[in-house]
Order: C-alpha cells, then structure tokens, then sequence
C-alpha cells in the first residue's frame, strides 16, 4: 500500500453503511479497519491510528466469503489484534477459482468504479469487455473502459467505438497510461473515499496505469512478448493503492480465465437488447436455436439483432447456469461439513 499522510475512516472509505452495522454494544468495543492487501494467512490493514499485518482467521468462518479480501472493512479486537468479523459489504467481486469448481476466489470488495483495462492490440476482445461488464452489473458497481496503447493500433477510435456500442451509456476512456495528463481524465473517478478496482489481462498496461495514477513506480511491470502480444503477470497480490485526488485504487493480478457464476441479473442487464427479444419467443423454454416461433431467429434474420452478439449471450448463459448449479452443490457440502462439526 501507497499512501501520503495517515488517512481517518471517511479518507479510508468509511460511510454511513459500514458505521450503521455497529449498533450492537459489543461491536462498540471493535475497531473499524480496512484491508490493503491480502497474503497467505494474513492480511495488512490500516485504521485510525493503527496499521499493520494480523491474522486473516475469522471466528465462525466457512465459506469463501466469509474470508477478507482487499478493500474490506472488518472490526478488529484491540486487546489482540485479530479479526473479530467482516462487516456487510457494499460490492464483492468473486469468481469459481481456475482449475477447481470446489473453491471460490474473492477478488476484491466494497467497490465504486470498475475500471475494465484492455489495449488496443490482440487483446482488445469484445467477448472478455462483456464478460467484466457482467460482472460489474451483477454487483452493483459502475464500469468503465479504459482503452490504452492506442499507439499500436491504426484507428483507436473504432474500437472506443466497439465497446461504447457494448451497452448504452458505458464510459470508455482512452488513456495514455504513461501519461499523467492523459490519465487525469480518470480523476473523477478517483475522489476522497472512492475506491476503484483495475482488472484486465496481463500485459495491458495496468501497472503501467497504476504507477502514474498513484504517483510512482513502485508497481513492477514487464513488456508484452513479441511473438504474440501477450503479457506477463507483474502484480501477484491485491492491494490497495492510495491516490493523490484521495481515492484508494485496487490493483489484481491479471486474469487468464474468467469464469461466469450467480451472474444471471448481470447477464440480463449487459444483453438487454438480446433478452428483450427473447422474452417475444413463443415458448417460455425457446433454446433460441430451431425452435418454431423464436423471436430471435427472426430478429437476426432481420438483420435486428447480431449473431455474434446472441452467441455470446448464449454461452455465458449457459456458462452461467453449470457454473451457478456447482456453486449451490459447493455450499450444500460446505454445510454438511459444518454440521458434522459441531
């Protein structure tokens, strides 16, 4: 963690939300303090006149959610430094963790500002925007693009274009992440309080835009590999980085696979104009495939809706409800466990 001068709550994010859950005597005796960063076993947290790392165990916890992650606020026991529970969240952003259905990964919580980085070479894919985008609906958080390296491609603006086009009203901001006086379009972004979380593939320049947005070069980064355009991991821990316009910035490793779960509401918002239509369908059931009276076969007949669009839709569909079923059976054993327990 970055920072300038040592923050009080309302500097570190606190609102009328998180001071609302500490109605209960008990919880009086706690201290808010907020996570900057997670590691094995620990996490390092900052409050009023206290910051450190302690114990990232919490009293009754089963579940992944029922760890912290990077930008929670918890209630930490004075006497012995250790948490005593996580508050309520704002927002999380979570995914089934690559390569194991058994287990979920927190990404990070109580965010405002989702910035969705990609850059204006190989990576720019529009099927990978949309899916950030699903997620940043899902929870309740605003999204914005932000296009870099537009120096690598021929026409920037088409693809500014592309992901405008992606949903009405999206902002998408293209940025020279080397550049301070480019990146200052972010600002507004970024207020006393506020807190944004940076996702995208490695290689996009993410650290790059970190290093500027925070005022130093303190976050590694490495150059795309030429054979290809893809990047190399630089960050490998969440953290939180605290911003010169007061806001808190929260960087996470780039990620290769970006599974869909409980995402169905985000899917729904994201394809609007798909699921619209779909709702004209004859049968409540329609596959949208070849069955008879299915409004989206005669939308893009028509030439009303783009094929490519409607696949996309259709798999994380799909993707969405296996994802969503291994998560409710991950719970239930979850639960059998703890009840063998006690």
């Amino acid at each position: 963690m970055t920072g300038l001068s040592d923050p009080d709550l309302a500097e570190l994010g606190w609102t009328p939300f998180f001071g609302g859950q500490l109605a209960a005597g008990q919880d009086r005796e706690g201290q808010p303090v907020r996570v900057m960063s997670v590691h094995r076993g620990r996490v390092t947290v900052q409050g009023e006149d206290f910051a450190g790392s302690i114990p990232s165990t919490v009293p009754g916890g089963g579940s992944a959610e029922d760890r912290p992650t990077v930008g929670d606020w918890l209630l930490m026991d004075r006497d012995t430094s250790t948490v005593a529970r996580i508050l309520d969240r704002t927002s999380l952003f979570k995914r089934p963790a690559p390569g194991d259905d058994r287990r979920t990964q927190l990404i990070a919580a109580n965010v405002d500002t989702l910035f969705i980085v990609t850059s204006c070479n190989e990576d720019f894919n529009v099927a990978r925007i949309e899916r950030y985008l699903v997620l940043a609906r899902e929870v309740g958080v605003r999204p914005v693009v932000v296009l870099t390296k537009a120096d690598l491609s021929t026409a920037p603006g088409d693809l500014v274009d592309a992901a405008r086009a992606l949903q009405a009203g999206l902002r998408v901001e293209l940025v020279d992440g080397r550049d301070p006086a480019s990146a200052v379009r972010l600002a507004d972004y970024c207020g006393p309080g506020q807190t944004v979380a940076l996702v995208g593939s490695s290689g996009v320049g993410k650290s790059t835009l970190v290093n500027t947005l925070i005022g130093s070069d303190t976050i590694a980064t490495q150059p795309v590999r030429e054979e290809d355009g893809k990047g190399r991991h630089t960050t490998t821990v969440r953290e939180m980085h605290r911003l010169a316009g007061g806001g808190w910035l929260v960087d996470t490793p780039g990620m290769r696979e970006l599974q869909m779960s409980e995402v169905a509401a985000g899917v729904t918002e994201v394809f609007d104009d798909v699921t619209d239509v779909a709702l004209e369908c004859r049968f409540t059931n329609c596959t949208h495939i070849d069955q008879p009276g299915c409004a989206i076969q005669t939308a893009m007949a028509a030439g009303e809706l783009d094929p490519a669009r409607v696949e996309r839709w259709r798999k994380l569909m799909q993707e969405d409800v296996v994802n969503s079923g291994l998560a409710v059976a991950r719970r239930a054993r979850q639960g059998k466990g703890s009840s063998g327990r006690r």
